[in-house]
């Protein structure tokens, strides 16, 4: 396939971007704006075997010249941290939402397969069971409500227009690459640092793991072989609480577990998400990582490549990091 990859360079739109190319050879243009968390490292690996264009999915010409000759769109793109969204909503709205609309235009124009690639936070937070496809939306979060907003656009766009859209949404993805504000590689290199582990209020808050290379396998497998119009829940095969998670952390890095410094939770924290995989899997998909595997490849990979956190850790992040938690990096 010839696929346009809007927020290649970042986490998942990489891993995505890698295993298409490894696996299955296809042209990926990649689209991204190289935000804090974009970066083109994460695209060395295929970097000679892609066509990169530094743009934002909010804008109608960069789109346009990243689209040209391309089959499909998946569109990665999006701001995507919570506590970064609580503070300052402007431009979730902007990328997740206005972003959205410009992709949906041009792929309405072109006559181009659409997969939005979206979220389970969408659906708030459960307490038992798990969420389905059509379980109803109740965001928590500007960043939920962007993505959940984004979302309806989407399905839009097929009950109107007739677009061949459909929306994958996953569960909390971790694994290499991925920025360390999220809550697995914040704790992985604070703890090969020997800095404290901020845990959100107990700690207690239960999330369903999925390695990133599971969902972006998830994620073509819709593309290919999904219904225009429907959502796929894309979860993980285990689920477990922050602190149990933590704990694990420091047993891979040998960290000190008096580290562990529990902080003031975030307003509107979710308790718990869970997703029912049961259409997804029906068409072929099923996730290959454990967690305790998948955890423990991931400690492994930060522990091998300071090359790619180190300039992270030395940079604006220290200051929104401090900002955040009230507590300098160690240097």
């Amino acid at each position: 396939m010839r696929v346009l990859v809007c927020g290649g360079a970042g986490f998942i739109g990489s891993a995505f971007v890698r295993l298409r190319v490894r696996e299955q050879g296809d042209q990926i243009t990649v689209l991204d704006k190289l935000t804090y968390a974009g970066r083109r490292e994460n695209l060395q690996e295929v970097e000679s075997e892609i066509r990169f264009v530094q743009g934002a999915i909010e804008d109608p010409l960069a789109v346009a010249d990243a689209v040209a000759g391309c089959d499909a769109i998946v569109n990665f793109a999006a701001e995507t941290h919570v506590d970064r969204s609580i503070a300052d909503p402007q431009g979730f709205i902007v990328t997740n939402m206005q972003g959205t609309h410009v992709l949906l235009e041009a792929a309405r124009e072109r006559g181009l397969r659409y997969l939005q690639v979206s979220t389970d936070e969408v659906y708030g937070s459960i307490e038992q069971g798990s969420f389905s496809e059509s379980s109803p939306l109740e965001p928590s979060s500007p960043y939920s409500a962007t993505k959940s907003g984004a979302d309806l656009l989407v399905s839009s766009y097929f009950h109107t227009y007739g677009l061949e859209a459909l929306i994958c949404r996953g569960s909390n993805n971790y694994g290499p690459h991925q920025y360390p504000e999220k809550l697995i590689p914040l704790m992985i290199l604070n703890a090969l640092a020997g800095d404290r582990l901020p845990v959100y209020g107990d700690g207690r808050n239960v999330r369903n793991w999925l390695f990133v290379e599971d969902f972006a396998r998830g994620i073509g497998h819709a593309l290919l072989h999904g219904a225009p119009g429907e959502v796929y829940n894309c979860g993980g095969p285990d689920e477990c609480d922050n602190l149990t998670v933590v704990g694990r952390i420091i047993e891979l890095t040998a960290a000190d577990p008096r580290l562990v410094e529990f902080v003031t939770d975030r307003p509107g924290h979710d308790r718990r998400y869970s997703l029912s995989s049961e259409k997804l899997q029906r068409l072929g998909w099923r996730a290959q990582e454990g967690f305790e595997e998948g955890l423990a490849r991931t400690v492994q990979w930060y522990r091998e490549n300071e090359w790619w956190w180190g300039p992270i850790r030395s940079g604006a992040y220290r200051e929104y990091y401090e900002r955040h938690y009230g507590r300098a990096l160690k240097a």
